[in-house]
């Protein structure tokens, strides 16, 4: 029996390996000999992880959590490991596969080589060149010793083979995120808010905004917050927010009738809204390719991105972190000239599938 290992960290993480998940376990019931196990580093709590969310996107719960959660970058890299290796020792597994960016992506990453077992990195090749943000150091480290690649672009492909990387360890298979996203469309759920504020669809803005250049400076988000406020005219803003930051914009004194502040929400609910929204205002690189395939408009609050693809071909744009370059983008929206974009090769729900087939046929 094949048995692949599949590690998880935080809330995006859970997205990317759910439909893996579910075609591993229908690959299993059709007579193919394999199997999985799923890892939960612990690197993020939620509530919603433990249960709600799981029961949501049809994940079956976690076989161990490692409960690495808490403490610095190194703190937390070094307890995912030990944990990790303990684990690695007292079960036998074929293959590591990881996904996405986190810290748990490459702690799990460094720890399966060091005991000669091979990895499989989902989401493999993506760039920002930013080597400010704590994903690209574990995107470059992951990728530079892991074994198989299964990207989302040609840009990823590229950004693999200079590199170094041998073409045939490469897989171009699209969109995890998307195959969670389109499964769950028709599943949707209105969220409680949307009759208790009585909004109306595409009569209101989804903000998220969480990277420290935006939110861990006090005066930059103010000046970011009003300026969206100034910007939006009369539509309410549904801010779904940390408790971290929204005790930052309490401190700061922000507060608006329009501004929403909410607490973080279920999948379902929160691209319940996101679907109907008029625009999404934003500074995370998942919710660019969900906005891309839901055909919505997205202003990324960011100057660089590892998803250039939302914006090339999709609904994204980047408008950097200057708050003066808010203004202009939201004419463009108010007078229905916002890009229509359309959706990548390959992100078409069938992703999963692609991948699981050739993890079959790995050695």
């Amino acid at each position: 029996m094949k048995h692949i290992t599949i590690i998880a960290g935080a809330r995006p993480n859970f997205m990317k390996v759910a439909p893996i998940i579910n075609e591993i376990i229908k690959q299993k019931k059709s007579g193919f000999d394999i199997n999985y196990s799923l890892v939960h580093t612990g690197q993020h709590y939620d509530k919603k992880m433990s249960g709600n969310f799981f029961k949501q996107l049809n994940i079956p719960k976690p076989t161990f959590n490692l409960n690495a959660g808490g403490g610095t970058q190194a703190q937390q890299t070094s307890a995912i490991m030990l944990g990790f290796e303990e684990y690695l020792s007292e079960n036998n597994t074929d293959l590591v596969l990881v996904v996405g960016d986190v810290t748990s992506t490459m702690a799990c990453t460094i720890t399966a080589q060091k005991m000669n077992i091979k990895v499989a990195h989902v989401e493999a090749g993506i760039r920002s060149n930013d080597w400010t943000m704590p994903e690209e150091i574990n995107r470059l480290v992951t990728d530079s010793i892991s074994n198989y690649f299964f990207t989302t672009s040609e840009t990823a492909n590229k950004n693999l083979l200079n590199s170094g990387h041998s073409e045939d360890k490469i897989f171009f298979v699209g969109n995890t995120m998307i195959d969670t996203l389109l499964a769950n469309k028709s599943r949707f759920k209105k969220p409680l808010i949307w009759n208790d504020l009585i909004l109306k669809e595409k009569k209101y803005f989804v903000m998220t905004l969480h990277r420290p250049a935006n939110v861990d400076k006090e005066t930059k988000l103010l000046e970011l917050i009003n300026e969206i406020i100034r910007t939006t005219i009369d539509l309410p803003l549904i801010f779904p927010v940390h408790p971290r930051t929204e005790n930052i914009l309490k401190n700061l004194g922000v507060n608006h009738p329009r501004l929403h502040l909410v607490s973080p929400m279920g999948y379902l609910e929160f691209n319940y809204l996101v679907e109907r929204s008029l625009a999404v205002i934003t500074d995370s690189g998942g919710i660019t390719e969900e906005t891309t395939v839901l055909g919505v408009p997205c202003l990324t609050l960011r100057d660089n991105t590892e998803r250039p693809e939302t914006i090339t071909i999709g609904t994204n744009e980047l408008l950097g972190t200057s708050p003066k370059n808010i203004e202009p983008a939201m004419k463009i929206l108010f007078s229905g000239k916002w890009k229509k974009g359309s959706i990548p090769h390959l992100w078409d729900g069938n992703c999963s599938k692609r991948i699981v087939e050739i993890l079959k046929n790995i050695k």
